[in-house]
């Protein structure tokens, strides 16, 4: 599978949508749109929720394949990406243009607050919110919780939002009393802020086409946003990225230090098919550098091994990868380090 790719700068009224410079998603008014290419149900779905509740894992799911870095440390996903599900609702035919974006964390700093707009923002801009919770931590059962977590601000916004919002409870499989869930569900459902409630496991799948026929079922007619063979508004060189960190996150676990980066700075398709990718590792102190290297450079490998692997099923054809590691003093903390490396 290959991903279709759209230069900076496409600009409203262009075939396709998008404009890569300010990052807008415009919508064409139906009267332009040929008859033949208007389908029953088109919109944005942004995809909110604390940390760690399982959202990548759930777009992963939605869409059918490994677009997103998953793991069990929080904060996984640091970036706002779009992921595009092109299903059937009834016998109309839906576009679904999931937008992820990172778990909701109070704090200080550039980074943190990188990521808490890049979540606020999303939901300002969907047709639809979709609150992703936790259902089996205690602190996430009943709104009273929530409104004293760090998804506070979320809500606030979720209460001005205009369009539906959905309630995905996500890890069902994981409640140890399983006529728990009938009460929390009543007492989310007492509270009139959601238009729905959809018990899931992202994990198993189990909801989850449930979850994606509500969501669509809620979009209006009108021409799709995205071309029927793309994915995802993300270049391939973010793709790999994310694939590289994921593997950081699986190989170092609670050792892998929080500021941490991947940077592809190489990536060339030969004329035979297959790819070469240099990729640097940021990190801010030289121990670091060490824990990521680790014993022989048998950590690095890993990371690279299964890296790898990763991007090649990804792409589709085979994949070189090469990794190395560099320090960059205090990048998390300094706005135009945090740009040079993506988040902006």
């Amino acid at each position: 599978m290959r991903w279709t790719k759209f230069s900076a700068g496409t600009h409203a009224g262009d075939d396709p949508i998008i404009d890569r410079m300010v990052g807008y998603m415009y919508t064409p008014d139906l009267m332009d749109i040929p008859e033949s290419e208007i389908i029953a149900h088109v919109g944005t779905c942004a995809i909110l929720g604390l940390p760690n509740v399982g959202k990548s894992t759930l777009l992963n799911r939605l869409m059918g394949l490994r677009l997103m870095a998953v793991s069990s440390k929080p904060q996984t996903t640091r970036n706002r990406v779009m992921g595009v599900v092109n299903c059937e609702v009834g016998k109309g035919a839906a576009q679904v243009v999931f937008v992820d974006t990172p778990g909701m964390q109070e704090g200080k700093g550039p980074f943190r607050r990188f990521m808490r707009e890049e979540a606020l923002g999303a939901a300002g801009n969907s047709d639809v919110a979709l609150l992703v919770i936790d259902v089996s931590h205690r602190k996430q059962q009943d709104m009273e919780s929530l409104q004293q977590s760090e998804a506070r601000s979320m809500l606030d916004a979720l209460e001005k939002f205009s369009g539906p919002t959905i309630l995905a409870l996500n890890k069902v499989d994981l409640l140890e009393d399983k006529t728990a869930l009938l009460p929390i569900l009543t007492g989310f459902d007492e509270t009139k802020r959601f238009d729905m409630l959809v018990p899931i496991s992202a994990k198993s799948g189990k909801g989850t086409d449930q979850l994606l026929q509500e969501i669509a079922g809620r979009f209006s007619k009108g021409g799709r946003l995205f071309p029927e063979e793309m994915y995802t508004d993300k270049a391939e060189r973010f793709l790999a990225a994310e694939l590289v960190r994921e593997q950081l996150f699986r190989q170092l676990g609670d050792e892998l230090p929080y500021a941490s980066a991947v940077v592809i700075e190489e990536f060339h398709e030969r004329d035979k098919g297959d790819i070469v990718i240099s990729a640097a590792i940021h990190v801010e102190r030289d121990s670091q550098k060490g824990i990521v290297i680790g014993k022989g450079g048998k950590r690095i490998k890993a990371v690279g091994e299964r890296g790898r692997k990763a991007i090649s099923q990804l792409f589709g054809v085979p994949v070189h990868l090469k990794l190395f590691v560099k320090v960059n003093s205090n990048w998390s903390q300094q706005t135009k380090s945090l740009r040079d490396l993506g988040y902006e």
